[in-house]
């Protein structure tokens, strides 16, 4: 197996051209730099240096040492970066699902550190079924998900209710009294979040209406839609439009973004994810009261 010794001993080597000052720089006696050097060599199946008169790279060993000096300073870079976790102190490692709008993603996010919990935050955005996935095998703390999800064991806070907002193409001024055309709803797919996808549609056939959907990557996507008039949006996104398209409150029938905190209570060492998803439950509240 290729170690770091043996790359500290090839470089040595070769910026010493002396096997008893490579030696003595890497911190060994003569007859394990040598053995080192040759297991070096069998390893690579080629020969590093020229030995008989003198220490010379052979055009092998010339090719190689800088491909050698990359790979050991990136083992100290690697060093250096973890030595600088540990002295952080704690990740915070939060996952939020797309539909949550960017400026309140920004705030979650920023909750405990703004609450005066020393921890560094990092955050994912991910579909719902992956977060959920994320968090119960560790891979992240807490996750703010869309709410209804089949949790599989996995804690949950209260569900909170954002208001929602319905994009339509504008209609033209020369239309009159005509019925708007039903378009489509621009969705994302089911897969990311079955359950709440799945009452999505149904709330809004639940007045009898014809429900047709287009799935979409994004919002952005479904934005783009609107605006070609081939699509209506729905998003708590208070912010999210362009020219030639309307905006109204989706009261009728009501659909608002509902959203849980999520965090695993069997896994350890992640603090208190229970206090610091009131944290973030607290930011979510405020904004589901304007």
């Amino acid at each position: 197996m290729l170690t770091e010794r043996h790359l500290e001993i090839f470089i040595a080597l070769a910026e010493e051209e002396h096997f008893g000052a490579a030696a003595q720089r890497v911190g060994i006696t003569q007859p394990p730099l040598s053995q080192g050097l040759r297991r070096l060599e069998a390893l690579l199946g080629v020969r590093l240096f020229e030995r008989e008169r003198g220490v010379f790279l052979t055009e092998e060993g010339a090719l190689l040492l800088p491909h050698a000096r990359r790979a050991l300073a990136a083992l100290a870079e690697l060093r250096e970066t973890g030595a600088r976790e540990h002295a952080d102190g704690r990740r915070l490692r939060l996952g939020l699902a797309p539909e949550v709008p960017a400026p309140l993603a920004a705030d979650v996010a920023a909750a405990p550190v703004r609450a005066g919990d020393r921890t560094r935050i990092s955050t994912v955005t991910a579909p719902t079924a992956a977060l959920l996935s994320d968090v119960a095998s560790g891979r992240l703390d807490l996750a703010v998900v869309r709410h209804p999800s089949v949790l599989h064991g996995l804690a949950a806070g209260p569900v909170i209710l954002l208001p929602t907002w319905i994009l339509a193409p504008a209609r033209p001024a020369d239309a009159g009294g005509t019925a708007p055309r039903r378009l489509p709803v621009a969705v994302r797919p089911r897969g990311e979040a079955p359950a709440a996808h799945d009452l999505f549609v149904d709330t809004l056939a639940s007045r009898g209406r014809r429900v047709e959907t287009v799935v979409v990557a994004d919002e952005r996507a479904g934005l783009a839609l609107v605006a070609a008039g081939q699509a209506v949006l729905v998003t708590a996104d208070a912010g999210l439009s362009a020219s030639r398209v309307e905006r109204r409150r989706a009261t009728d029938p009501p659909l608002p973004l509902r959203l849980r905190v999520v965090w695993n209570p069997r896994r350890t060492g992640s603090g208190d994810p229970a206090g610091t998803a009131r944290l973030l439950e607290d930011v979510l509240a405020r904004e589901a009261a304007r």
